[in-house]
């Protein structure tokens, strides 16, 4: 493999802009190529970036049959990842797509299973894991100040009138929104799923055609429960879009407002009704390469393909966050507690 990597970004629409601003400025990086089912909107991505003279087409294998490529960069529509996935892994590419990994999670094992098959990377963007805020958090956790977690809870409540189709879409909070706080939770606990219940809600006054609110518990591994509250049609006192957080140990709490508010009280000494606390003020942490949000996961997988390592958002730790999300429907569906298959 040549020092630079060759690059075929598919699906042009407003997403891909945040990838080529980060991967036209990377050095070892080059996009040979750009697709999209309007040819036009490829082009205007092309000028857009001042990219020299990339291919540019409506057919993604042909392209990957012209070009050769390292990588496709995946920012089409969540229906269509798993179809470019396995394109691109059969074309001996490396993969990384935007979230959802795919529209089911029966597309997503078979996109797993096709990436472990062909021995490549198959990533997905995680951006809100690259906040260095959450990074801070998670270190603070790690250091076990407040002892083993316990509970994790947060509420997400915006009014967010977006207009066209998500004003339409069936389960629009789980499905659109919901697997950037379920995988932040997986970050902060270092656990992974393993039930949910869950309901879900149009309120009286929405404008949303189906279900814009939900309340999901569930119970992760090491016995921690992880509780998560939200809504896209919650008008007035709107949380951060990271959402509001505690999380409780064996030995204190910490709470973040998804900005950069952190509180947090640790046990000093025990034996009355209540015990006395210890107010902690949260070390700061450099988190290093991982962060940036997209700017931070694309450099991790340039990386990883080039040396041979593993993303943070490799798909076989990804599918777990997504996993959650289905679980999470399922139970809303059934008006039931559900077990999480990965």
């Amino acid at each position: 493999m040549s020092d630079k990597i060759r690059v075929v970004l598919t699906g042009c629409g407003g997403m891909s802009g945040r990838w080529l601003e980060v991967a036209t400025k990377m050095s070892d990086v080059d996009i040979v190529g750009l697709v999209d089912i309007r040819e036009e909107a490829a082009k205007k991505r092309a000028q857009d970036f001042s990219i020299d003279n990339p291919f540019i087409g409506t057919d993604l294998s042909a392209a990957l049959d012209k070009l050769k490529p390292d990588v496709v960069f995946d920012c089409t529509v969540p229906e269509a990842h798993t179809p470019v996935t396995l394109e691109a892994l059969s074309h001996g590419c490396h993969v990384m797509g935007e979230k959802p990994m795919s529209d089911s999670m029966e597309n997503a094992r078979k996109a797993l299973k096709a990436a472990q098959e062909a021995d490549k990377i198959y990533a997905v963007i995680q951006n809100r894991r690259y906040d260095p805020r959450i990074r801070r958090l998670r270190n603070y956790l790690e250091i076990g100040d407040i002892g083993s977690i316990t509970t994790l809870n947060c509420d997400f409540y915006i009014g967010a009138h977006f207009g066209g189709f998500r004003d339409h879409m069936e389960h629009v909070l789980l499905l659109d929104m919901a697997i950037h706080t379920f995988d932040a939770a997986r970050f902060i606990t270092g656990a992974d799923p393993v039930s949910v219940y869950c309901k879900e809600w149009n309120p009286s006054g929405s404008w949303y055609d189906h279900d814009a609110s939900a309340v999901a518990i569930f119970e992760m591994t090491g016995g921690v429960v992880y509780t998560y509250r939200g809504s896209w049609c919650a008008e007035g006192l709107n949380t951060t879009w990271e959402c509001d957080w505690r999380v409780i140990g064996e030995n204190g709490s910490v709470t973040w407002d998804g900005a950069g508010n952190f509180k947090a009280q640790k046990v000093e000494e025990t034996g009355g009704f209540f015990s006395k606390w210890k107010d902690v003020e949260l070390p700061q942490h450099d988190p290093g390469e991982k962060v940036g949000g997209h700017e931070g996961l694309i450099k991790e997988f340039i990386k990883c393909v080039k040396t041979g390592g593993v993303p943070e958002t490799v798909c076989t730790d990804n599918i777990k966050s997504l996993a959650m999300v289905f679980g999470a429907i399922e139970s809303a569906q059934k008006g039931k507690p559900v077990d999480i298959q990965v």
